[in-house]
C-alpha cells in the first residue's frame, strides 16, 4: 500500500512548507520511488478560482480543469508529474461535499458533526491519492498550528495513522529557528512551542525541519530533540538558499529522505538516491550569467506571486540557455500611449500574461503595440493574446475602436468575444475554457517549430476567445493565426507574425507545463530572443591591440 508523509507547519505562515514538501518529493523520485502530491487547504473558499490574486497568488490549473492552490505549481515542477483537481482539497470542498450527503440522507438522520464526518471525508480525500501506482503520498496541510481553521485538519491526519498502520504515515513539521542579533544567538522556544501545540492535538512529530537565516550548531539540534522528543537525526536544518532549486540538495545533505524513508521502511538498496539529474539541474542555475530583462507587463504585479508560474517559466528557459533573466514588474496602468517608450526601453522581451476585467487592459495594449513597432520580442499569454490581438486590429487592420466586449460591451468591433459551443457569438454568460485542450499548429509556422510539432495540448483558464467573424480580416492584414482548437479550425489558439523577430501569443497557459529541467518551448524561444537583443545593445569594448 502507499505511504504517507503529512507536512505541517508553526510560527509562522511563508516559511516554505511547499517547497520543503516538493523537495521531499524530488528526492524520494530520485530514491525510484513512485510520488504525487496534495495540498489541503483551511480557508471556506471552495477553490482558490474567485480569489483575488492579491489575496492568493495565481490560480494553477491541472490538466483536468482543476483551479487549484499555487503551491501544486510547485509540486509539478519539482516532482514532475502532472497532478489533478484531487490534489487540491479545501474546508469549503469538504464542506459542501458533508452536507451534499446529509441532503440525500446518506447519514441516514444522524447529526452531522466534525467528528467523525468532517473528519471522514478529509480522510477519505487523502486516502484515495493512495492508488496501486503511487508508494508515497505527500500532504502539506496548509496554514498554521495553532489556526481555528486547521483543527478538522488536525484531527483528520491524527486519526488517520491510527487506521493504516505507524509505519505507514510520517509527520513532518516545518517551523522557525531565528536568530536574534541582540542576543547573539538562535533561540528555540518558537520550535517548542509550536510542537508542544501540535503535540496538544494529538500528533507528535517524526522529522523536525527548522528553517533559519544561516547555520546553527549541532548543540541546538540536540537541545531540539530533546525537548521536542525526536531523534536527533530527525531535527533537519533548513538554512536560506539562493535558489529555490538547491533547496533539494540542502535537504539531502541534512538526510531528510533517508530519515522519511528510514521512518516508512523504505530504506533498501533499491532505493539510494541518485541525485545526478538534480545535479544538473542546479549546475545549469548556477552558470547562467548573462542577464536578460524580461518586462511582464501587469495589474497585480505588487505581488509576484500573481504571476509565479510565469516568472518561473521565464528563469527554467534562461537556465538552459545560459542567461539570468531578471524579472522587471511593469504596473499596466502606467503603460500608455505616449509613456510606452519611458516605461517600457531597456526591456529585452516582454510578457503580457493573463487576467481578468479592464483595469491596465489598455496598458497590455499599448505594450503589444510598442513590441509590434519596435521589434521587442513579445510573448502574450491568454489575456496577452487578446491585448495583441486588439492592438493589431485597431493599428493595423484598420478596425479603429476595436476591442474585447470584456472590456468595452459597445465597441463597434468585438474582436474578442464570448462564443458558445457552435462558437457563435453569445450576449452573455459563457462557459469558462478549463484544462487542457489540444491545438493544431500551422506548418512551417514559428510556433510549430517552436514546438517540433504540429499537435500539441496546453493548458487554459478563459472566457473570452477571438471572434472568427474579424479572422479573416486580421489575416489580410498580415496577422498569421498559426494554431487552431475545434474540428472545424475556428478557435484561434495561437497567432504571430512573420516578419517580426517574435511577436507570438496563445489563448493557454504554457507556464504552468514549464520543468527546471525542460523548459518551454515558447518561453525559451522567447529567451533567446531576449538574449540576442541584449547582447546586439552590450557596447562592445574597443581591441587596443587591434588597432595598434
Amino acid at each position: 500500500m502507499s505511504k504517507f508523509v503529512f507536512v505541517t507547519g508553526g510560527v509562522s505562515s511563508s516559511l516554505g512548507k511547499g517547497l520543503t514538501a516538493s523537495s521531499l518529493g524530488r528526492l524520494l523520485k530520485c530514491r525510484g520511488l513512485r510520488v504525487t502530491m496534495c495540498k489541503l487547504d483551511p480557508y471556506i473558499n471552495v477553490d482558490p478560482g474567485t480569489l483575488n490574486p492579491f489575496e492568493h497568488g495565481e490560480v494553477f490549473v491541472t490538466d483536468d480543469g482543476g483551479e487549484t492552490d499555487l503551491d501544486l505549481g510547485h509540486y509539478e515542477r519539482f516532482i514532475d508529474e502532472n497532478l489533478h483537481r484531487d490534489s487540491n482539497a479545501t474546508t469549503g470542498q469538504i464542506y459542501s461535499a458533508v452536507i451534499a450527503k446529509e441532503r440525500r440522507g446518506d447519514y441516514l438522520g444522524k447529526t452531522v458533526q466534525v467528528i467523525p464526518h468532517i473528519t471522514d471525508e478529509i480522510k477519505e480525500r487523502v486516502r484515495r491519492l493512495g492508488r496501486d501506482d503511487v508508494d508515497v503520498v505527500i500532504v502539506e496541510v496548509g496554514g498554521t498550528v495553532g489556526d481555528i481553521e486547521i483543527v478538522p485538519f488536525l484531527e483528520a491526519i491524527r486519526q488517520f495513522r491510527r487506521e493504516v498502520g505507524r509505519d505507514n504515515v510520517c509527520y513532518l513539521h516545518l517551523t522557525l529557528v531565528p536568530f536574534l542579533p541582540t542576543a547573539g544567538e538562535h533561540k528555540t522556544k518558537p520550535t517548542q512551542h509550536s510542537v508542544t501545540e501540535l503535540r496538544s492535538r494529538g500528533i507528535q512529530p517524526d522529522v523536525i525541519v527548522c528553517r533559519s537565516e544561516q547555520p546553527f550548531p549541532d548543540s541546538l539540534k540536540r537541545k531540539i530533540s530533546l525537548l521536542c522528543d525526536v531523534a536527533p537525526e530527525a531535527v533537519v536544518s533548513a538554512v536560506d538558499a539562493p535558489s529555490i532549486y538547491e533547496i533539494p540538495l540542502v535537504l539531502h545533505a541534512e538526510g531528510l529522505d533517508a530519515i522519511v524513508c528510514d521512518l516508512l521502511r523504505l530504506d533498501g538498496p533499491e532505493h539510494e538516491a541518485d541525485l545526478s539529474g538534480w545535479v544538473r539541474v542546479l549546475d545549469r542555475v548556477n552558470a547562467a550569467h548573462e542577464v536578460v530583462r524580461v518586462g511582464v507587463i501587469g495589474k497585480y504585479v505588487n505581488l509576484p506571486d500573481a504571476y509565479l508560474s510565469v516568472a518561473e517559466a521565464l528563469r527554467h528557459a534562461g537556465f538552459s540557455l545560459g542567461a539570468r533573466v531578471e524579472v522587471e514588474w511593469v504596473q499596466a496602468e502606467a503603460v500608455t500611449g505616449m509613456l510606452a517608450a519611458a516605461t517600457l526601453d531597456g526591456l529585452d522581451a516582454i510578457v503580457i500574461p493573463g487576467g481578468f476585467g479592464e483595469r491596465g487592459f489598455e496598458g497590455k495594449v499599448a505594450s503589444a503595440a510598442y513590441a509590434r513597432e519596435h521589434g521587442v520580442p513579445c510573448l502574450g499569454l491568454c489575456l496577452g493574446l487578446h491585448a495583441m490581438v486588439v492592438d493589431y486590429a485597431r493599428n493595423v487592420a484598420g478596425l479603429a475602436g476595436a476591442n474585447s466586449r470584456e472590456m468595452d460591451p459597445v465597441t463597434p468591433y468585438g474582436v474578442i468575444d464570448l462564443m458558445n459551443d457552435q462558437l457563435e457569438v453569445v450576449e452573455k454568460g459563457g462557459t469558462m475554457r478549463l484544462g487542457a485542450y489540444v491545438a493544431r499548429l500551422q506548418p512551417g509556422s514559428r510556433v510549430a517549430e517552436l514546438y517540433g510539432e504540429e499537435t500539441i495540448s496546453e493548458r487554459h483558464r478563459h472566457r473570452y476567445e477571438v471572434n472568427p467573424r474579424y479572422r479573416g480580416r486580421l489575416e489580410e492584414a498580415g496577422l498569421v493565426c498559426s494554431g487552431v482548437e475545434s474540428k472545424d479550425n475556428r478557435l484561434v489558439e495561437f497567432i504571430e507574425l512573420r516578419e517580426h523577430p517574435f511577436w507570438i501569443a496563445t489563448q493557454a497557459h504554457p507556464e504552468f507545463k514549464s520543468r527546471p529541467d525542460r523548459p518551454h518551448p515558447l518561453f525559451s524561444g522567447l529567451v533567446a530572443c531576449a538574449l540576442e537583443r541584449a547582447q546586439s545593445r552590450t557596447p562592445r569594448l574597443l581591441d587596443l591591440d587591434a588597432v595598434g
